[in-house]
């Protein structure tokens, strides 16, 4: 058994009474980005796109490139990832430590990493993982995140039943994109609330911009189809950092910076709603990630 054979199947608890939080921090490499990474590279092994002994390249913010390091390292991989030099260093750390090779591109300079990624893949023949225009990203979700949510309420008849609302940060897209729409199939009425930076209102039809919601607002809608969002939340950086701080001291969840979002977007959303039914939302990584940042 490897440890990639363990990613997912993280519990569901409630914080409050509306709110659920998937706690994906308790993936192997602390975020739930071992979801799509593992996804990816097991088809492409299978598919045999990654050979033994070959290279994977990835452009990232930081949590899916911790994620491929360390499934390169497991399998005996090279690693080479492409990330905005404004990104927290505990990320570029744990890069290391997964004996990943690190090239740093201007700060917010999100494009101009993944353009760096897809030329070096073609020219020197790397595995080009892709994770912004993969639809294996998305399916991962589909498969399980959105399954593990429906095995826990589906059928209930306690009330928590019915769920009214999803809250998911977009970063990629594909928890949203995955999620969500499946979701659906069983509670049509279901709400899809995307959350970003106020400061990278990209998804409200802005200009994207440096933040400090890391993972998130990456600066393009990426695998977003915005017919599948009912309404995009916008959360300033600094309100995000505090309530992540505060989750940490009400739950004994350290989180990171995005759970912070995440939960206020959740908050915001039922105070001006009132829903009847519940709302689902992620906490994505780890606290430890960011301590530069708090």
């Amino acid at each position: 058994m490897k440890l990639s054979d363990n990613v997912g199947v993280t519990p569901l608890l409630k914080i409050s009474d509306k709110i659920y939080v998937k706690v994906e921090l308790l993936n192997p490499t602390g975020s739930i980005k071992d979801r799509p990474a593992s996804y990816i590279i097991n088809e492409a092994e299978k598919n045999g796109t990654l050979l033994p002994g070959g290279t994977i390249c990835e452009a990232t913010s930081g949590n899916m490139g911790v994620s491929f390091a360390w499934l390169a390292a497991e399998r005996g991989y090279r690693c080479v990832i492409i990330m905005p030099s404004n990104m927290s260093s505990e990320r570029k750390k744990t890069l290391e430590l997964y004996d990943a090779e690190l090239i740093e591109v201007d700060a917010g300079a999100f494009d101009d990493a993944i353009a760096l990624r897809d030329r070096m893949c073609e020219e020197r023949g790397w595995f080009n993982c892709n994770q912004f225009g993969n639809p294996l990203n998305t399916k991962s979700h589909v498969e399980t995140t959105a399954q593990e949510i429906i095995n826990r309420f589906h059928g209930r008849e306690d009330g928590e039943g019915y769920i009214e609302a999803l809250v998911t940060g977009t970063g990629t897209g594909g928890t949203l994109m995955g999620v969500g729409p499946t979701l659906r199939t069983i509670w049509p009425g279901l709400r899809v609330l995307a959350v970003e930076p106020d400061e990278s209102p990209v998804m409200s039809g802005g200009e994207p911009g440096i933040h400090g919601i890391q993972g998130i607002g990456d600066g393009s809608k990426f695998l977003v189809e915005m017919t599948e969002v009912s309404e995009v939340i916008r959360i300033k950086t600094d309100d995000a950092i505090e309530r992540a701080k505060q989750l940490s001291k009400e739950h004994g969840i350290f989180v990171g910076i995005s759970a912070g979002s995440n939960i206020l977007a959740a908050e915001k959303w039922i105070e001006e709603n009132k829903p009847n039914g519940i709302v689902v939302t992620f906490l994505c990584d780890r606290g430890d990630r960011y301590f530069s940042c708090l």
